[in-house]
């Protein structure tokens, strides 16, 4: 069975040409068998396809061979000695490793009772083949610290893609301490010390904070490099929703630096996670963010971060706009301190800041489903109200015992775009319902910042997509087309891989993968999911001893 939408050889050359591919690389997808070769038996042969390895290289014409769930072959057709019971015609088409999302939001696909859902097709119709969870701080599905759990249901119940997980630093204080704001006790820090080492050791890859969501805002730096040195012990690497991201509290750049002091004091690699100059007060600050990484990582700490390629974030209305002494110790205090007239003012004063930093009440669009306000504008809905913005979001707030979920308008093209030059920021999603981050991220970086405004390379896109993830990461042999690694790859249509969600329409699957390969299985064939469910859990592996 082939895989292509013409029968023509002459897309190949084509294609390259719109690649920009020179003669050389023409010659190589045409050149002949000078000798016999014995012919072996392969599962899968992907033939004529344009290879990306998932380096920045430029690519090859060639074959891509695969037996179960491994790469037996990629190269030149004419030195491919593998047959294929299945055969995959990519002429025109390109073979890249299947790409990486290292921040999501997947907790509702991950716990779907459905087989359908736990393919997680928001990500598999991009070509993603796997995903990072517990990021932000969050922790597992429900805000649990359940490393062990969530491998063991994947295992069990089948999913889509392969996952990795963090411990959530989240999770694990509210386990431990609650929503206070206050400092740990000894036992209780020995406490969370404790379940860290415990999450490191059950597989997680690493600790995550969401420094700027309560009740970890509340923490002081050296309660998180304490606790982040477990992780550190066990091979983990230091990811984070930075404290600031804008000029809340400290702002953006000293927040950078607080990242940095907690992996370099903890002995651990860092990685902000979307990484961005959010807001009005801090637009045209990304040379300085860029420097201040730069400088950590000439002096021997390893520094990246991910990226996603929308000017909109998408975040909860409290945490956007109330003052985070308003959230201390959760939702009930805080509906108190909003009935409490003297305290309402101080809120309303914070608030009205918050609201002009993120740019006014048109840069927030109301996300949350089946609510009145779904798919405004926040100004929108304060004129139909008759209200205040303020008095508007102070409405929902309090009508919406889940919380709301928001787009905020508030990033700068050109920082976004200086900072997916740099050599160490991957692409991510942040996905998460009602923006269309979760169902076009991958396309969206292709789309507007490879082929409209040739922002990066093809070559690069696909490399901070796939093999720059993996490699940082240590992904036992994921990320790259090469012999021995896992069959992750993706096919797909240069010309037709295109986003199709949009902000208006956010839960929308990209067209454009012909194919995609998990662990070796057909996920998608002729760009439709074929229901194979092959992801794995992912577990980190620590050091010899450090888990004993």
């Amino acid at each position: 069975m082939t895989l292509s939408s013409t029968t023509s050889r002459d897309r190949g050359a084509t294609m390259a040409s719109a690649l920009g591919l020179g003669a050389a690389m023409m010659s190589l997808a045409a050149a002949q068998p000078t000798q016999a070769q014995a012919v072996r038996n392969a599962d899968l042969v992907i033939q004529g396809g344009t290879i990306y390895d998932g380096s920045s290289q430029t690519p090859v014409i060639g074959d891509l061979a695969i037996s179960g769930d491994k790469i037996v072959y990629v190269g030149a057709a004419a030195k491919n000695p593998y047959k294929g019971a299945k055969v995959i015609d990519a002429r025109g088409l390109v073979v890249a490793p299947g790409f990486i999302d290292p921040h999501t939001h997947a907790d509702t696909f991950l716990t779907g009772t459905e087989a359908t859902t736990r393919l997680n097709l928001p990500w598999m119709m991009q070509g993603v083949t796997t995903i990072f969870t517990g990021v932000d701080g969050h922790g597992q599905p429900g805000g649990k610290v359940d490393i062990a759990g969530l491998f063991d249901g994947i295992d069990r119940n089948k999913f889509g893609v392969n996952v990795a997980a963090y411990v959530g630093f989240g999770a694990v204080r509210r386990a431990v301490i609650g929503d206070a704001d206050r400092a740990p006790t000894g036992p209780e820090l020995d406490r969370m010390k404790r379940v860290v080492a415990d999450g490191m050791c059950q597989g997680a890859l690493g600790f995550s904070t969401g420094l700027f969501y309560a009740p970890q805002s509340f923490s002081k730096t050296n309660e998180v490099i304490a606790i982040a040195r477990e992780a550190a012990i066990r091979g983990g690497i230091y990811d984070s929703h930075q404290r600031d991201e804008s000029s809340y509290t400290i702002g953006v750049v000293d927040s950078t630096k607080e990242g940095i002091e907690i992996g370099r004091a903890a002995g651990m690699p860092v990685h902000f996670a979307h990484f961005k100059a959010l807001g009005v007060d801090v637009h045209g600050k990304g040379p300085e963010l860029i420097a201040t990484i730069e400088n950590a990582r000439a002096g021997g700490l390893q520094v990246t971060a991910d990226q996603y390629p929308w000017e909109a974030s998408g975040s909860g209305l409290e945490a956007s706009l109330l003052p985070r002494w308003a959230v201390d110790g959760g939702r009930a205090p805080m509906l108190k301190r909003l009935d409490d007239p003297a305290a309402l003012e101080m809120i309303k004063a914070e608030m009205r800041d918050n609201l002009r930093r993120r740019g006014g009440a048109n840069s927030l669009l109301l996300t949350a489903p089946n609510q009145p306000w779904t798919g405004k504008r926040l100004d929108e809905v304060a004129r139909e109200w008759n209200f205040e913005p303020i008095d508007a979001a102070l409405r929902i707030i309090r009508e919406s015992e889940r919380g709301t979920s928001v787009v905020s308008f508030n990033m700068a093209e050109k920082d976004i775009k200086l900072l997916m030059k740099q050599s160490w920021v991957m692409t991510s999603s942040d996905g998460s319902h009602g923006h269309p981050r979760m169902y076009a991220t991958f396309p969206r970086k292709y789309a507007k910042y490879v082929l409209e405004e040739k922002t990066i390379s093809i070559a690069e896109f696909i490399n901070s997509s796939s093999g720059q993830t993996a490699d940082t990461f240590k992904l036992d042999r994921r990320g790259h087309l090469r012999n021995g690694y896992f069959a992750d790859v993706v096919v797909f249509d240069p010309k037709s891989y295109r986003p199709k969600a949009d902000y208006v329409n956010p839960e929308m699957l990209t067209l454009g993968v012909q194919a995609l390969l998990v662990n070796g299985v057909v996920a998608v064939e002729r760009g439709t999911p074929t229901g194979a469910a092959a992801g794995r859990g992912l577990k980190h592996v620590p050091p010899a001893g450090s888990c004993s």
